[in-house]
């Protein structure tokens, strides 16, 4: 019985140390294996679902996860992720980095290490164009669709504390619901409704309504204290904005040429937000 305690916490303590090889030293640990494990969303728009055509994983926050790879000389292997579960795959191990639409917040800086921010938007809603919705009070007393997980929903349960919120696990759900008339109004990202809204067989009974709650800066997660690797990744945004590849990313994904041309209004820098040391 003794001997098997000793083995026992023999492998527990070589388990904490592999966990702490993981969570320390990811560039190492990639480079050997010679496969980057990228955490995509594959449902929403733009950003990272499938290709109707291929039935592969494309998208803005794929493209990026592509030229980290080639940087890193290693193969990109992608799993899905939503809002919800995108940290406690990284944190476990499962995943090497998210590339998840994931807004830059303290909270979660204190889970993970967040990159620079390689994308920027503001969170509105979704609204019917009958409701007339024209400011914050009109949502009172009606029900609003949120992503289960989200900054999203954290923003709009404190700008309308008192309304009745539904989560989802993803915005295709959601905007199903609003179609059905189960919620009055969806809320997200700018640049994702819009999406939403390009793909919708009657956009047209629906608008943006002209309401922003919160400013959202995208970052890509990387595993607490892995310095090597997220000084890397940083590296490497700040080489893409240099050599002209973020921007060709997004006029891919967002610019002229696209179903929903908007312009980019911001550039990849190290500056750091207010609440960063």
């Amino acid at each position: 019985m003794r001997r098997f305690g000793m083995i026992f916490f023999a492998f527990l303590f070589v388990g904490m140390l592999v966990g702490v090889a993981q969570a320390s030293d990811t560039l190492e640990m990639v480079k050997k294996k010679g496969i980057l494990i990228g955490g995509v969303k594959d449902s929403m728009p733009g950003f990272g679902y499938i290709d109707e055509r291929t039935h592969e994983l494309v998208g803005y926050d794929v493209d990026f996860l592509k030229y980290i790879a080639m940087k890193l000389g290693v193969k990109l292997e992608l799993r899905p992720v939503t809002s919800a579960t995108r940290m406690p795959q990284l944190v476990a191990g499962n995943i090497d980095i998210i590339a998840a639409t994931m807004a830059k917040t303290p909270e979660r800086a204190k889970q993970v290490d967040l990159s620079y921010i390689y994308f920027y938007t503001g969170q509105k809603f979704i609204t019917f164009k009958k409701d007339k919705i024209k400011k914050l009070a009109d949502l009172n007393g009606k029900k609003i669709g949120t992503l289960r997980g989200s900054t999203s929903e954290l923003n709009a349960k404190k700008a309308l504390p008192n309304e009745a919120f539904i989560s989802f696990n993803d915005y295709p759900q959601a905007f199903l619901a609003l179609r059905q008339g189960d919620v009055a109004a969806i809320t997200n990202d700018e640049i994702m409704l819009a999406k939403i809204l390009a793909k919708a067989p009657d956009k047209d009974r629906y608008e943006i309504a002209d309401i922003q709650i919160s400013d959202e800066p995208y970052s890509l997660g990387i595993r607490k204290d892995d310095t090597k690797f997220l000084h890397f990744v940083n590296a490497t945004l700040l080489e893409m904005e240099k050599n002209g590849e973020a921007v060709k990313i997004f006029n891919k994904w967002f610019g002229p040429k696209t179903d929903f041309p908007i312009r980019r209004n911001f550039k990849i820098t190290d500056q750091k937000l207010s609440w960063e040391k």
